[in-house]
């Protein structure tokens, strides 16, 4: 028997406050999204977009005023459709050990979704043969990005996630998370200071001020504002990001043409029946990730 609500919209919240003690951190927050929706949450440092998030995300104790997928997100049986991604995975000093990525890949559902998976390896630029102690921090976050996207998700909360990108990497992403909202009508929440080169990614955008949603607007009536109408390019679309853009893609494509032309490497970054085998040479990482989480289960929803 199903018990979940129906509900028009994929993310409801009704008068939250939540704080630790006697301090609020949030107070009469209200935010509604349907289905598809891709909305920028945007305020200062220190003003609760991660703890909004991570309510969202199920991580945090409410008292019944929030829905997500119709159901209370901590005690909801479905959360493995919720996907969180935040900043704190890439600082854990467990990720900065000396780790396979190709062995990190294989605690996921990769052979479920091969697919997808190698699609998201080309998109973040991943290599398998990465060792983790070795990588720069935007090449670790990277791979958190893939690993935290390979299982589809139908909702996506991003808190920041993006922040050590390059901008070619950053604006390949931007463009995949569109396409899923929009062919698989997921919906995504994406907390960022940096808004070069995504006026047209969002439906919505909510600020949050002074401890709750203090505006909230679709795209349309943003675009509208008298001092944004005439200025929408220059506001919403970079010319110097457009240029480093172009010049970045250059790179890429002939980083490319060059490993395609160097003999000495002819293995894959995605072909996985070319990997060693971990289960044969032993399981010192194999299945690491989700020990992490034994003594907590339920302290994330997903692998991230």
């Amino acid at each position: 028997m199903n018990n979940k609500a129906e509900s028009e919209y994929a993310i409801e919240v009704k008068n939250l406050n939540f704080g630790y003690g006697n301090e609020n951190i949030l107070e009469n927050v209200n935010l509604s999204l349907k289905p598809g929706s891709r909305c920028l949450l945007v305020g200062a440092n220190g003003i609760g977009k991660s703890t909004l998030l991570r309510i969202l995300a199920g991580k945090r104790l409410t008292k019944n005023n929030v829905k997500v997928l119709g159901e209370d997100p901590f005690n909801s049986i479905n959360s493995q459709d919720i996907t969180y991604l935040g900043t704190e995975w890439a600082t854990n000093p467990i990720v900065r050990r000396d780790i396979l990525v190709s062995d990190l890949i294989k605690t996921t559902n990769k052979d479920k979704y091969a697919e997808r998976c190698e699609k998201l390896l080309k998109l973040m630029n991943v290599n398998l043969n990465w060792r983790l102690h070795k990588v720069s921090d935007g090449e670790r976050r990277r791979v958190q990005i893939v690993l935290g996207l390979i299982n589809p998700f139908k909702v996506l909360l991003l808190d920041e996630v993006t922040v050590d990108l390059d901008v070619l990497v950053r604006s390949s992403l931007i463009k995949f998370l569109k396409e899923e909202s929009e062919t698989r009508n997921v919906t995504i929440v994406y907390a960022t200071h940096i808004f070069d080169g995504i006026g047209d990614w969002p439906t919505h955008v909510a600020h949050l001020a002074e401890k709750h949603i203090k505006e909230f607007y679709t795209i349309d009536e943003v675009m509208n504002f008298p001092e944004v109408k005439n200025q929408k390019i220059h506001i919403f679309n970079s010319l110097l990001l457009t240029i480093v853009e172009k010049w970045l893609r250059e790179d890429y494509q002939n980083e490319l043409k060059r490993r395609n032309e160097n003999t000495e490497n002819k293995e894959s970054l995605t072909k996985w029946d070319e990997l060693a085998n971990m289960k044969k040479y032993g399981d010192k990482y194999y299945n690491y990730w989700y020990n992490i989480y034994d003594e907590n289960p339920k302290s994330d929803a997903r692998i991230n």
